[in-house]
């Protein structure tokens, strides 16, 4: 293998693919990425065996090859060489790696021992908005749970809803949806929350659609010269919307900014209670107030105008709520409330494709 590359591009694809290769594995070579020349370009690929990421970027190739070199020490030591042409040339399993000032030998693991890549054959295709998709994920992506022992809520759940694809997570204590066009195909996918934040940090510079192909096991998204493979999770997603409720008897709407604000100021004083706040909304005095209490600290009380409809008040997670803020990016939001022991909703007031839940904590 003998080919020459430009810095900035070899670099940007190691860290594109590098971060799943997996170096707490049983499998020493899941640490490695595979360089491989294709049709006179260079892929750069890996793979934890549940998600695969491949990045072709442009080269000037001399010779054919492939070689496996360890992920980190390689975008570690490429980031760090100065922007031009880098000349990359394998003798013997060793990765020579020449620029003006620098001189560096690599050594790597033959190709053949790397896992074959996953692909999606003769599967379904559609594909959406780079930027309606990356724009969903960030504000969906939160509301995934960690917690392995409820695998199905460890995904991100695309799928069509009366003609309309949609993107929706929960960990049980809050809920994130989005609406992200008409689609008149039958979608349903329920992707790892990781792959959908390692695509999320694919699509930030892309521009275009996101080709996407799926059968019953895997999903293929295609994206620039950037392709990931993942892994779908089986089981039967939850009817989280009967969760949602269809109307309110308290809604206050307040500046983004302004809400924000005092629910990080409350949050320093709900530390000591696992981030509890109280929420009082007043619609004679037609403001939102939060208190927080810690008993060996003192306590705090924030407050807001807004247009206010209903009295009430409800307890909830200061992240949680800060969270949900911050997933709206509008001038104002709604928090819409029933009672203290029902969920609490937040939204756009003037754009309904987005609805973050939020469940109310024993006051």
């Amino acid at each position: 293998m003998k080919l020459q590359v430009t810095q900035e591009n070899l670099s940007r694809a190691l860290q594109t693919v590098g971060r799943v290769a997996n170096t707490r594995g049983t499998l020493p070579i899941l640490a490695n990425v595979l360089l491989k020349t294709v049709n006179n370009r260079l892929s750069i690929a890996a793979t934890n065996l549940d998600i695969a990421i491949t990045n072709l970027i442009g080269s000037k190739v001399a010779e054919e090859g492939s070689i496996t070199v360890p992920a980190k020490l390689m975008s570690e030591f490429v980031s760090s060489l100065p922007s031009g042409v880098i000349d990359l040339e394998l003798h013997e399993q060793k990765l020579h790696i020449v620029t003006p000032q620098y001189q560096s030998v690599i050594n790597g693991t033959a190709a053949e021992e790397f896992p074959v890549m996953p692909a999606v054959k003769n599967g379904k295709e559609w594909s959406i908005d780079a930027n309606k998709l990356k724009k969903a994920l960030q504000q969906v992506v939160l509301a995934a749970s960690s917690d392995e022992a409820r695998p199905v809520l460890t995904g991100v759940y695309i799928h069509t809803h009366e003609g309309v694809l949609n993107i929706a997570a929960t960990d049980s204590y809050r809920l994130a949806e989005k609406s992200i066009k008409k689609s008149q195909d039958t979608i349903s996918l329920l992707v790892p929350a990781s792959a959908m934040a390692d695509l999320l940090r694919i699509t930030s510079d892309s521009e275009g659609d996101v080709r996407v192909t799926h059968d019953d096991q895997q999903v293929l998204f295609q994206v620039g010269g950037a392709e990931l493979v993942t892994r779908l999770i089986e089981g039967n997603y939850p009817d989280y919307r009967k969760l949602i409720p269809q109307s309110f008897n308290t809604t206050a709407r307040v500046k983004r900014s302004e809400l924000l604000n005092i629910t990080k100021v409350s949050s320093l004083f709900a530390r000591e209670s696992a981030g509890s706040i109280t929420i009082n909304v007043d619609s004679q005095e037609q403001k939102i107030s939060i208190r927080s209490i810690a008993s060996q600290l003192g306590e705090n009380t924030a407050t807001a105008e807004g247009k206010i409809t209903g009295d009430g008040n409800i307890t909830l997670n200061s992240r949680y709520l800060a969270d949900g803020i911050q997933a709206i990016n509008s001038e104002e939001i709604t928090l819409c409330f029933n009672g203290k022991l029902d969920p609490c909703v937040l939204r756009d007031p003037t754009n309904s494709d987005y609805t973050h839940l939020i469940m109310p904590l024993k006051s």
